[in-house]
Parts: structure tokens; sequence; C-alpha cells
């Protein structure tokens, strides 16, 4: 079965962006040689898809300049494709399979599911989209790293209610500066939930 996962860094008070919509915080704690690349190697295996929102993707294509380097996409997710919800025109990486889309997000979940069958979806960003897919019954797991930071405002991490009744801690282990947190999470009553 695929599972969509939501794979983020977020601050200790709950930010995955500045309220400039920045991830720059998110480098002022080093990454390499933390013990996380287990982690990392376990959960990217599975992805066969990256979904994001439009400001997550502007934020990823100018801050690595991606227009004039698609290779930088490779370096990071491989050939992978990628969804992007958005509502305006946005740039295309040449050479890079990235689906423009809006809407509701069941009919793209299934098309994702066509495309790239018994692979899971990663969900980068933002909270609100995650939101909706929770909301249509669709979020599997949430898997942060949680990093000593905090920034008073910004994009929140889920802006949803999701209680524990649905939610289930899966794993939590420090890696360096950073706790990676694993939680499972129940599909809601959406369309596509159970019952």
């Amino acid at each position: 079965m695929t599972k969509v996962q939501y794979f983020t860094a977020c601050t200790l008070d709950g930010f995955i962006a500045d309220e400039h919509n920045s991830l720059d915080w998110l480098f002022e704690v080093p990454h390499d040689g933390d013990g996380d690349e287990g982690d990392w190697d376990e959960f990217i295996s599975g992805v066969g898809a990256l979904v994001m929102g439009a400001t997550t993707y502007e934020w990823m294509v100018d801050r690595y300049d991606m227009v004039a380097n698609p290779q930088q996409w490779r370096e990071f997710y491989g050939d992978r494709p990628g969804w992007v919800f958005t509502h305006r025109d946005l740039p295309r990486l040449p050479g890079i399979d990235i689906h423009l889309v809006s809407g509701e997000v069941r009919p793209v979940y299934d098309e994702i599911v066509a495309a790239v069958p018994d692979r899971n979806i990663w969900v980068l960003g933002g909270g609100d989209l995650v939101g909706q897919l929770d909301d249509a019954g669709l979020l599997d797991e949430i898997w942060l790293g949680l990093t000593p930071v905090t920034l008073g405002a910004g994009a929140p991490l889920l802006p949803r209610r999701i209680t524990s009744s649905r939610m289930r801690v899966r794993q939590a282990r420090q890696a360096g500066q950073r706790v990676r947190v694993v939680l499972d999470v129940e599909r809601g009553q959406g369309p596509g939930g159970p019952g």
C-alpha cells in the first residue's frame, strides 16, 4: 500500500518556515555525521514521488537556482517526479518530471499512485497541504526532525487538529542536535479514510 509521509524539519515552537517563508533557520544546526543517515536511507528508499506546495517549491527553486541547475533536483531526489500544488504559474525545471496541479488532493493522489504504484509519497511541505491530505483521509506518517531553534512566528508544522486518538509515536531518538520523531497516523474519516 502507498503511504503518504510528511517528512520535514520543525522548530521547537512548531514552525517549518519563518514569517518570510524561509528555511534558512534549518542550516544553523549541522546535519552531517549526526547519526541520522540510517533514518534517511530507510525513508528515501521507499519514496517514489514528491508532493509540495507552491511556496516550498519556489523557495527550493530560488535557493538552489534549480531552473539553471536542474541537476540539483537529481542530487537531492534522484529521478523521482514531483507534484506541486499551486494556483499560479511556476517555473519548470528542464528535464525534471514536475507536475503543476491544483484543486482537491484526492484526484492528484490517485494520479500519483497510478504513475508510481507501490511506492510512498513524500510530502515536503507545507503544513496546510498536509492538512488537506489528512482531511481527505490520506495521511499515514509524520517524520519530524525537531531542531533546537525557535522562531516565534512563521508557517506552522500542521495547522490542523489531529489528536492522539489517531496518532501514535513509533520512534523518538536523538540525532546530533536534533530529535527524530516518527509518528503513525491512522487515516481519518475523509473520503478514502477508514469507516
